[in-house]
């Protein structure tokens, strides 16, 4: 069995699943004359987690109020002394918009042909920027918060997904102008736009999970921060940002899906702006999405207790 580890602190020693350490706290001035307690003691169990209380989620609802201050800080520290402010959340996919449809919205294939090229794009930056962002900031999370690691105790994990958080309000920011830009070409929402929080969702649950790989990586191997802007240029062009999926041939299709991020896209637009409903490939995308999210949080908590040693 694996060692479980717990201290006084929060924090942990070395327990198995078969022990319990109890602690009897008195309430009272201690034993009398007769050797009886003037009062009954309170015991208090500590035992070893199981399952999904191993992995620490309730730990991190229990400590709900600190990670909205971690987001707050972010979305502070992210926008002080900028001359255009939440903008920029706006301003990016804006000009890789523009400048995609001069480049590539001019061959001939690779946008649907019932949808003006730069509504397509943009449907597609708006999540991808979320889902890239997000990685780029979660990944850096520990590293940048070593201060406070190194003196307090809290769940390490409020970190990577308060940096993930933080960038939902970025994200209604731009679905705003999506929605503008909409109106523009005429295009209204099907009833499939139901579906579109959903598809939001396994965005941010990707991005959670390769960046909270990532970020327990980053603390022992600082290479992680030449690593993530390749990968998440690389990333880009291996997903149907700026492209139809149908591209792809369909014998490779399967493999394809493998990419969390194809089936996201995919249905954020079919959602969204409508066109060719996705595949049971999307399934697929689904499950390698909580595979990664799954698996980072087992690694997560394995290294969890050497973070305030290494960092």
């Amino acid at each position: 069995m694996d060692p479980h580890r717990v201290r006084g602190d929060g924090r942990c020693c070395n327990l198995t699943e078969s022990t319990e350490i109890r602690l009897a706290l008195s309430t009272g001035l201690g034993p009398t004359a007769t050797g009886q307690a003037d009062h009954q003691e309170p015991t208090v169990v500590i035992e070893a987690s199981h399952g999904w209380r191993e992995l620490g989620l309730s730990e991190l609802w229990s400590h709900r109020e600190l990670m909205f201050f971690f987001v707050w800080r972010d979305l502070k520290v992210r926008y002080r002394q900028t001359a255009f402010g939440a903008a920029w959340a706006v301003m990016q996919p804006v000009l890789l918009m523009i400048v995609f449809s001069v480049s590539v919205g001019r061959i001939s294939g690779v946008g649907p042909k019932n949808l003006p090229y730069p509504l397509f794009a943009f449907a597609g930056l708006v999540p991808w920027t979320l889902f890239a962002s997000s990685l780029t900031s979660a990944s850096n999370s520990l590293v940048s918060s070593e201060a406070i690691i190194t003196k307090v105790y809290f769940p390490r994990l409020l970190l990577p997904f308060a940096a993930v958080g933080s960038f939902i309000i970025d994200f209604l920011v731009a679905m705003v102008v999506l929605l503008v830009l909409m109106l523009y070409y005429g295009t209204v929402p099907t009833i499939a736009v139901v579906w579109l929080p959903l598809f939001t969702l396994f965005a941010l649950v990707t991005a959670l999970g390769v960046g909270t790989w990532l970020a327990a990586i980053n603390v022992r191997y600082r290479d992680v921060k030449y690593v993530v802007p390749f990968l998440v240029q690389t990333w880009m062009f291996a997903s149907p940002v700026i492209y139809v999926s149908t591209l792809i041939p369909d014998n490779w299709r399967w493999l394809y899906a493998l990419n969390p991020m194809t089936g996201v896209l995919d249905g954020f637009r079919w959602a969204l702006i409508g066109g060719s409903r996705p595949d049971s490939l999307i399934l697929v995308s689904a499950a390698a999405s909580v595979l990664v999210f799954t698996s980072s949080l087992v690694y997560f908590k394995h290294t969890e207790q050497t973070f305030a040693d290494v960092i």
